[in-house]
């Protein structure tokens, strides 16, 4: 379980490394995410070493969002003033998401042989 949890921790601050290093405008923590699935999905003796730790941490992952939660309600009055460019990104970001995953499951649809 602490190797595992080592493990994770690892490669968030090689993530922290990376984006410190390069000025990546994308957080630590997801670019030591991306590396952790790009290497676990080549090595799948990774992954089952990290899963003592992940299992856990995915079981309670709720209450990772409360941070968040509270800093959102101590911000109401700054995301009021900013509610229609925060509506239009929200808007514009699920249309875009939602159009993107239609024309994917349509190509692999096609992809796929009929029986």
């Amino acid at each position: 379980m602490l190797s595992a949890l080592t493990l994770l921790i690892g490669f968030q601050l090689l993530g922290t490394l990376l984006v410190d290093l390069t000025q990546l405008p994308v957080p630590a923590a997801v670019v030591g995410l991306v590396l952790l699935l790009a290497l676990g999905a080549w090595s799948p003796k990774l992954v089952r070493r990290v899963q003592p730790a992940a299992d856990p941490l995915l079981k309670h992952l709720q209450l990772l969002f409360v941070p968040p939660g509270v800093a959102v309600l101590t911000q109401v009055p700054t995301i009021l003033d900013a509610a229609a460019p925060l509506a239009l990104a929200v808007l514009g970001s699920f249309t875009g998401a939602l159009v993107i995953a239609g024309v994917v499951l349509q190509k692999l649809l096609q992809r796929r042989p009929r029986p």
